[in-house]
């Protein structure tokens, strides 16, 4: 895929990848699973090396607001990725090609064949290209101001009532748990997910995506009723 700058020698792999389960029995998500986990290496380690001065919580912070639906569908939009996605006939109609989930799926099972197909080091360079700009744009003072805070301060100011986390998911056991957290704005129909090693990076993550998809909805400062 040359908008990768990575030329597959399976190029079923790269198909496998673009294709969603709505499409196929050969679908995408095994190789979703697996690009996730190269994403998070990855980004763990540049961010490792970009910032010596932050704490672990901090850098899980900064990648969770990295890996985010919300992040890596911009990224695949930018990579014009849903244009080559193949899309069950339901998705087509619904406008799936666009839809944030699937593009991140999409993006990340992109990661998983790039993987498989050229081995990790190949997988490395993909994901940095696409993420390195990212990352020295980041600024940590900005960047790390607290996600939980900041959405509900966004919302205390339009008066809608606050968000509820709910523990969706814990398994493992101390000190390798994971959390799944769900952040529910219910006025306004919101509701996002996120993983963490602890609750707390868990409900940071959904709050921070949670924020950003409001305020692609909803920009500006007016009320909202």
């Amino acid at each position: 895929m040359q908008v990768l700058g990575y030329v597959f020698s399976d190029t079923r792999l790269a198909r496998q990848a673009l294709t969603h389960r709505s499409h196929s029995s050969t679908h995408n998500e095994r190789l979703e699973f697996v690009g996730d986990s190269v994403l998070n290496a990855v980004v763990a380690r540049a961010l490792f090396l970009a910032f010596p001065q932050l704490t672990e919580g901090e850098l899980s912070r900064l990648r969770a607001s990295l890996v985010c639906q919300e992040a890596l569908a911009e990224v695949a939009n930018e990579l014009q990725l849903g244009d080559y996605l193949s899309l069950g006939e339901g998705e087509l109609k619904s406008g799936g090609h666009r839809r944030p989930s699937i593009l991140a799926d999409a993006l990340e099972a992109v990661f998983g064949a790039v993987w498989f197909d050229g081995g990790f080091d190949a997988a490395q360079g993909v994901v940095e290209r696409l993420f390195s700009p990212r990352i020295a744009a980041i600024d940590p003072e900005r960047a790390l101001k607290d996600a939980k805070t900041a959405l509900q301060e966004w919302l205390q100011a339009r008066r809608v009532a606050l968000p509820q986390y709910l523990l969706l998911r814990q398994e493992g056991d101390s000190p390798n748990q994971s959390f799944e957290v769900a952040c529910k704005v219910e006025p306004l129909a919101i509701e996002t997910r996120a993983t963490g090693a602890s609750r707390r990076v868990a409900e940071q993550a959904a709050a921070a995506e949670a924020l950003g998809t409001l305020k692609d909805r909803y920009p500006g400062k007016a009320k909202l009723f």
